[in-house]
């Protein structure tokens, strides 16, 4: 897959054990030199990151904490019969919501102060993930499937919540952006939903690659081809 014109990415993520945060960025200092002030450099597009990591590592925080500091709700919590909606805690998740509004429009804030004001920004939405024993080495992952685990979810259900999470991430970003093109239609701000991607699902108790996945949350070469694909769509219309 080629880009309808040749460019060059500069990539300020860091690869590594810990997850990158969508939250990172805006505490990065190299990113932040690049992208305002008197060092900054005039890009002609910004990619940025969903908030899917963020996702992920908030649905990880264990039951024995207060239902607004978690995103899943306990047995005890959820309607009977249980619901998609149900396996999350409400509380939980409007203090994840605010949180990733304030990290957001704290980076555009940022990216408007300076020579890249309304320069083409798109974001990410996070592909559907089947939650299943598959880490990417050792103590790096599984992610979600622990996290079904501690909260006594049905292995039934697990691909269920999982999707209802990311549907609500999604979600969000669309209201963010919507109201960004709302209050300024010059923001170029753009949605890229990875969702569309059709990626095949990992087998839920395969403990290594299955489908278009290398592991529980990446995508294998294929599978990043059919998001790049996505991704192509979006870029090449605005570049």
């Amino acid at each position: 897959m080629e880009l309808a014109k040749s460019m060059v990415a500069v990539n300020c993520a860091t690869p590594g054990k810990e997850l990158r945060h969508m939250t990172d960025t805006t505490r990065d200092r190299a990113f932040v030199k690049l992208l305002t002030g008197k060092f900054a450099i005039k890009w002609t597009a910004i990619l940025l990151s969903g908030g899917g990591n963020d996702l992920i590592d908030a649905a990880r925080i264990g039951p024995e904490t207060l239902p607004n500091q978690r995103l899943l709700a306990r047995p005890d919590e959820r309607p009977n019969p249980s619901t998609a909606e149900g396996y999350i805690s409400e509380p939980g998740w409007q203090v994840f919501a605010g949180h990733l509004t304030a990290v957001f429009d704290d980076l555009i804030v940022r990216r408007d102060s300076g020579v890249n004001k309304h320069v083409h920004s798109s974001s990410i939405r996070t592909p559907h993930i089947m939650p299943r024993p598959a880490p990417a080495g050792p103590g790096f992952g599984p992610w979600l499937e622990p996290a079904m685990r501690a909260f006594a979810v049905p292995s039934s259900d697990w691909l269920m919540v999982s999707k209802a999470l990311i549907d609500r991430l999604a979600g969000l970003l669309q209201t963010l952006v919507a109201a960004r093109q709302a209050a300024d239609p010059a923001c170029a701000l753009h949605l890229v939903d990875t969702r569309t991607a059709s990626l095949v699902l990992g087998a839920q108790a395969a403990t290594g690659r299955s489908g278009d996945f290398q592991n529980e949350i990446h995508p294998t070469a294929v599978g990043y081809e059919k998001v790049a694909v996505v991704w192509a769509t979006t870029l090449d219309q605005i570049l």
